[in-house]
């Protein structure tokens, strides 16, 4: 898991450094192509650009399904917001197929325990170990797992049926913890990508001041548009991943108290039914 974890890690941070080796190739020649003309004549060309791509009916087919499936505002601002953007997404992609698989594996994990137990713990006092053990089977999640595992060992005394169940709750403790690297990972590396956008984007700001020799509004209004964009989608990424973060513990909690109330009454009622 550290290793698919860390390789996943590298990858991220390889492309956004390309990323950014691209970007400022790109500023780079326009700045050269830049030095003949004036400030004002860049940015009219600039905006007759935007104009006719928005009005060009050949974009490209991804872009047409995104316009589609999330709308054109959110593709323009996306588009905008520069290839800061990019990792942002990378992370959406990874964090929303996180909370998908999450969602799935908490939901089929949980049970309703007190119908179990009505169900086992009666066979348990009539020492029907066998039936017991067939409806653990039969049962999904980590309360009739380790149940189970106990009851595997029932003949070996109850300190080996605990023994069973502590090592049985050590690996449904580490299948429920899975998932919770990925989002705090994201939680902080996706205002990190958008603070790195912010500072790009009043970098632009700054150069265009520079080449124009004063200060408008309309000589920084695209820096600073960069700078928003990428602060605001860095912390819309991250504000529900938190969420979502803090949603799967307590739903973890939950089954971990449901993990130790059935364990318990296992233990009681063995020690009583010696």
């Amino acid at each position: 898991m550290r290793k698919k974890f860390g390789s996943i890690l590298l990858l991220l941070l390889v492309a956004n450094v390309l990323l950014v080796t691209m970007a400022f190739a790109q500023e780079e020649t326009a700045t050269d192509t830049m030095s003949g003309t004036t400030i004002e004549d860049t940015l009219v060309q600039e905006a007759a650009d935007v104009e006719e791509f928005e009005k060009s009916p050949q974009s490209g087919g991804l872009e047409m399904f995104a316009r589609k499936i999330v709308g054109s505002g959110l593709v323009d601002l996306f588009i905008q917001g520069g290839f800061v953007m990019y990792p942002i997404l990378l992370l959406v992609i990874w964090g929303l197929a996180t909370i998908i698989w999450k969602i799935i594996s908490l939901s089929y994990a949980k049970i309703n325990v007190k119908d179990f137990l009505a169900k086992v713990i009666p066979l348990i006092e009539e020492k029907k170990y066998d039936e017991a053990i067939k409806i653990c089977e039969k049962t999904k999640g980590p309360v009739a797992v380790i149940m189970h595992m106990g009851l595997l060992k029932v003949d070996h005394g109850v300190e080996s049926v605990e023994k069973a169940i502590e090592n049985a709750s050590i690996l449904e403790m580490a299948f429920l913890e899975k998932g919770f690297v990925p989002l705090s990972t994201i939680i902080n590396l996706a205002p990190m990508f958008g603070f790195f956008g912010t500072i790009v984007g009043m970098i632009r700001a700054f150069r265009d001041i520079a080449a124009a020799g004063e200060v408008e509004p309309t000589i920084v209004a695209a820096g600073i548009q960069i700078a928003l964009i990428t602060t605001a989608a860095g912390l819309a990424v991250a504000i529900p991943m938190q969420f979502f973060n803090n949603m799967f513990l307590g739903m973890v909690d939950g089954l971990v108290m449901d993990m130790q109330k059935g364990s318990e009454k296992l233990i009681e009622t063995l020690v009583e039914n010696k």
